[in-house]
């Protein structure tokens, strides 16, 4: 098959990116079949962008993979001029897209949200050349905004927004979420009666095992801190954002400090704006816990190996209803290590498969309380989440999801 992957936000590995799709490019591949990723030149949550002139677009082989980077505009954060790069970055695409249809018809495009107007202007592209299309969810859009931001649902742009998912869903061939519980948003947005449940289709996100276990062996990360054999070290890896609601994590190193407590150590691997400020009331606080800042990918692996026990840190919502598809979880289960989420989810992994505590702490006394129990826990308890980890990762490996993705994807093409 001739494919073509629309996303805004899909990231090459080297640039620190949101990976789903190159590994899914990378497999499919190695299975004989052409991939095309069109996505943004602006690279999310850096300073880069990859075209400075008024070039349309620019093709370039990151890691092995043909991206083809569309011009969009500069923005810093989630302010007015990310809201005008969303806009226009579709109008762009449509114009590029157009003109790689000339040279060579795709059998497919498989496009993916967050960014409701990338994959509304793809799924029209491909209902006007009679290309069919699959549309991935993996994050519910505009339902996160609402959660998120707290604004009504019954905001007139919200309102507008949750009409076009709607269409979307409906005019897709197939759909892809990343999350379990879809079933669970159908009912509560009362879609059940009115899409087509059979093309409906759930694969996670994934952890590409061989390539983690090569950079774990090839790239070290020296640091005295995850050397210190002495300490019981909790890592957290990832944004640094409200989102994330890091500030639950130093309440809890609060506790832990003022039970005397010294051997716990809490290493956060990461940037965003909510870095900062924690930083400072950490330092200001005498925390045993500290800010490592953002790393190379290919240093995750060796990092995560080397905790004791992972974090999820992330602030609970409505969202949680219907399952969780975070990426660092999966890069978690394959370093063989307990995780440790402040959220029990619905379809929750980490206490289906016994590899780690999901739980939504009430107080901060009680998150350094189950903090303070995983130090000490039983040897074979801890041995046997670990192992139950390293087991569950091989289920969400990308070689095995990339199988998934083909299925859809012929399913897509042969109806």
């Amino acid at each position: 098959m001739n494919i073509w992957i629309v996303n805004h936000y899909a990231i090459p590995p080297s640039m620190g990116g949101l990976v789903r799709h190159y590994y899914f490019s990378k497999y499919l591949q190695k299975k004989g079949h052409t991939v095309k990723i069109f996505t943004s030149s602006k690279i999310h949550n850096t300073d880069i962008n990859m075209i400075k002139d008024k070039s349309l677009y620019r093709e370039e082989m990151e890691d092995g993979v043909e991206y083809t980077f569309v011009r969009s505009r500069d923005y810093k954060g989630n302010g007015l001029d990310r809201i005008i790069n969303m806009m226009d970055l579709p109008f762009k695409t449509w114009k590029t897209m157009k003109l790689f249809y000339k040279k060579q018809k795709p059998d497919v495009i498989y496009t993916s949200s967050p960014d409701l107007f990338v994959a509304y202007f793809a799924l029209l592209f491909g209902r006007k050349h009679k290309i069919p299309v699959v549309v991935e969810v993996r994050d519910l859009w505009p339902k996160s905004v609402v959660e998120y931001n707290k604004l009504s649902e019954y905001n007139p742009i919200i309102l507008i927004l949750y009409q076009l998912e709607k269409w979307i869903y409906k005019k897709a061939d197939k759909l892809i979420f990343t999350m379990e519980g879809w079933k669970n948003y159908f009912t509560e947005r009362g879609l059940l009666s009115e899409i087509d449940l059979k093309k409906v289709n759930y694969i996670n996100n994934g952890v590409d095992i061989e390539e983690f276990e090569r950079n774990k062996k090839t790239f070290k990360y020296l640091d005295l801190d995850l050397d210190d054999k002495s300490k019981f070290k909790f890592v957290y890896m990832g944004s640094i954002r409200l989102a994330n609601n890091l500030q639950s994590l130093i309440e809890a190193a609060k506790v832990i400090k003022e039970k005397g407590i010294a051997n716990l150590q809490i290493l956060v691997f990461g940037d965003g704006t909510e870095k900062e400020a924690l930083e400072q009331e950490s330092k200001r606080c005498g925390l045993n816990i500290v800010f490592k800042g953002k790393v190379e990918k290919k240093y995750i692996p060796y990092i995560l190996s080397k905790s004791d026990v992972n974090l999820v840190n992330v602030k609970s919502t409505n969202i949680k209803n219907y399952g969780c598809s975070w990426n660092k979880l999966f890069e978690y289960m394959a370093s063989g290590k307990p995780v440790l989420s402040n959220v029990y989810m619905q379809y929750d992994l980490i206490s289906r498969f016994n590899i780690g505590i999901a739980k939504e702490f009430q107080s901060a006394e009680e998150y350094a309380k189950v903090m303070i129990e995983f130090s000490n826990l039983d040897t074979n308890i801890y041995a046997e989440m670990c192992n139950n980890a390293k087991a569950v990762a091989q289920k969400f490996d990308y070689k095995y999801l990339t199988e998934k993705i083909e299925h859809v994807l012929y399913s897509a093409v042969s109806n």
